[in-house]
């Protein structure tokens, strides 16, 4: 009973830190605190050209380009990040911050020469994880369930190269109609040596 209720004090106590820091990170993004926004480039960097720029500069002025993108991603924090808080949504929660997680660990690790960011996505991560194990028997039988399929009986050969066929023909479909799109708006060539 104590070690059920120490498990899931700790339990809590990750979830509300992964809350807090995300919270915390996701408000920066989304009041601009936080990557190098159109219009507010520091001087220095308004004025590298893209061949003596930082990794850390190109990233996080890339990053920064879109607003609509740094919105996507902090709010897709909080979303997360809030979902923590109640037991009934902690588990999606946290499918929905570990993509993210995974994401900025790697961004970090290819461009950013700052520490300190990188250490602090892996704890979170690492908290994230810990949650997930402290939840293992939901995750199992979550994955048990959505991987469940009924046995059907053998496919025979020729209904699967029908199939088989049949995708061909609309991938070929897709991207021609796909190829046409780009020609009519004249996303092309003149467009990429722009």
């Amino acid at each position: 009973m104590i070690k059920s209720n120490l498990k899931e004090t700790f339990e809590l106590v990750l979830r509300q830190c992964v809350f807090i820091i995300l919270n915390i990170y996701a408000i920066s993004k989304l009041l601009g605190g936080q990557f190098y926004m159109n219009g507010t480039l520091p001087e220095q960097i308004a004025n590298t050209t893209l061949g003596e720029a930082s990794g850390f500069s190109l990233a996080w002025t890339f990053m920064g380009h879109s607003y609509f993108y740094i919105l996507f991603v902090g709010v897709t924090q909080l979303i997360g990040a809030w979902f923590l808080l109640w037991n009934k949504t902690k588990l999606i929660g946290v499918f929905i911050l570990i993509p993210i997680m995974v994401n900025i660990i790697i961004f970090d690790i290819i461009f950013l020469d700052v520490y300190p960011a990188l250490a602090n996505a892996i704890i979170v991560f690492l908290m994230l994880i810990l949650i997930l194990f402290f939840n293992k028997e939901r995750v199992i039988d979550a994955i048990k369930r959505l991987t469940n399929f009924q046995v059907k009986s053998k496919v025979l050969i020729k209904r699967r190269l029908i199939t088989f066929g049949i995708t061909i023909l609309i991938i070929v479909l897709i991207f021609t109609f796909d190829s046409f799109i780009e020609h009519l708006l004249g996303a092309s060539k003149e467009k990429i040596l722009e």
